[in-house]
């Protein structure tokens, strides 16, 4: 049996879940202002006032009519309500840069990976080398690694002197985060980039570069007969040098 008759509420349907119009949302920096302020009387601050102290709240936008400038409620709680003659549009300009300018400093960094196998050689090396520098200019973190597969994992302090020159060889662009570390099959070496402009030789390291040049000069022709896919161990012959000259510089 049907139940009773119940009839439809008339008028327009209320909206379900709608979300509110952005435009009818106050901001977050908005304050009140002349004659807005509901206040009998406020405290005024700022120097560019005759005195600072309490006024009657006509008196104080009559001030700031005189400056051309509006009077701003800046602390609503306090009694009096606190508030100061400036221009506010101004202030609210740069309460929202400030605020972008925040959002964008803590912004996610970005890490990027660079992966060398048990077979990188020279030229590959010099390749990832090229990418990590473009990477840390750019404000990137680097994480590189080397990955061990099968047997290759007998070779990982060879993997961990190609991480230090790979630290070694990025010294202008980036600070150590973290020294290779093995997890697992993979070893590990975390960079950070510098700050802008401190991308610039030390002496330091001037000398090291001098001195590893006239370490690889009478080895020259050991180097050319070398295999062009030398791998890991190749690459981990050149870099136990320059990590000898580095330690002798500690």
């Amino acid at each position: 049996m049907p139940g009773p008759y119940r009839p439809k509420p008339s008028g327009p349907r209320p909206p379900m879940g709608r979300k509110p119009d952005p435009r009818q949302q106050k901001d977050e920096f908005e304050l009140r202002i002349n004659e807005a302020i509901t206040a009998p009387q406020v405290r005024l601050v700022g120097d560019n006032i005759p005195e600072q102290g309490v006024y009657p709240l006509q008196k104080a936008i009559r001030l700031a009519d005189d400056l051309e400038l509006d009077l701003v409620e800046i602390s609503a709680k306090a009694d009096p309500p606190v508030c100061r003659i400036m221009d506010y549009e101004k202030y609210i300009y740069q309460q929202k840069k400030k605020a972008k300018e925040m959002k964008l400093n803590s912004a996610k960094i970005v890490v990027k990976e660079i992966r060398f196998g048990p077979q990188t050689d020279e030229h590959d090396y010099n390749f990832k080398l090229k990418h990590a520098q473009e990477f840390l200019s750019e404000g990137n973190k680097v994480r590189a690694y080397v990955f061990f597969r099968g047997r290759s994992i007998l070779f990982k302090e060879q993997g961990e002197v190609l991480l230090l020159r790979f630290a070694n060889d990025l010294e202008e662009y980036a600070k150590v985060e973290q020294l290779p570390k093995l997890d697992g099959k993979k070893m590990f070496l975390y960079l950070a980039p510098k700050k802008a402009g401190v991308a610039k030789k030390s002496q330091q390291k001037l000398d090291r570069e001098k001195r590893e040049a006239e370490m690889r000069a009478p080895k020259q022709a050991e180097e050319n007969a070398m295999p062009a896919n030398g791998g890991l161990l190749a690459n981990a012959k050149v870099s136990a040098e320059a990590l000898k000259a580095l330690k002798g510089d500690e």
